[in-house]
């Protein structure tokens, strides 16, 4: 078999899955599930977010199990679903490492983009959560970051001028400020 169909399936479930999950993200996570979604967006420590995982992991689970149930069709002999599934799990490693470790630091990678796509992510995703709750936020992808000067006229527009936390959201964290400064 041609191995490029199957290649083209992943890298097409990939794009596929970010188009889902800004989706998913905007209208499910803050709309009717935000029951789960909710502990993410609360600070480190309160009741939503103690230990090691906090309730918006069970969407992983969730896509995880799905993916894992398409492995296993497809490998069953219900081509391609095997590589779709191997398109959802790419995408979850992708997710997990931008997201989780590039951007929240859930795991020892301390990390912080200076420039180009990965800063553009970091500031886009910090950006989303510059907003308390889950109602006028911006930037509902996890892979895809929209320029950071558009997001801020979002910000500004939706909330009738710059947030109190706009400009922070796109600061480097206190501990890499702080690490600057004895340097």
């Amino acid at each position: 078999m041609n191995v490029l169909v199957p290649v083209l399936i992943v890298l097409l479930t990939v794009v596929g899955m970010e188009l889902f999950a800004w989706f998913a993200h905007k209208y499910i996570m803050h709309g009717w599930g935000w029951g789960w979604h909710r502990s993410h967006h609360e600070p480190p420590g309160s009741r939503e977010r103690r230990g090691w995982f906090e309730k918006n992991d069970l969407y992983a689970v969730v896509f995880a199990s799905i993916a894992i149930i398409l492995i296993a069709l497809g490998t069953a002999g219900g081509y391609p679903l095997q590589w779709i599934g191997a398109g959802m799990t790419a995408y979850g490693f992708l997710y997990f490492v931008a997201h989780d470790g590039l951007v929240h630091q859930r795991w020892p990678f301390r990390y912080v983009p200076r420039r180009g796509y990965l800063k553009r992510l970091y500031q886009a995703h910090l950006m989303h959560h510059a907003v308390r709750g889950r109602e006028g936020c911006v930037s509902f992808g996890f892979l895809f970051a929209p320029p950071v000067s558009r997001l801020k006229r979002q910000l500004r527009e939706r909330h009738g001028g710059p947030l109190a936390n706009e400009d922070a959201a796109t600061a480097l964290p206190d501990a890499e400020r702080a690490s600057r400064r004895e340097t």
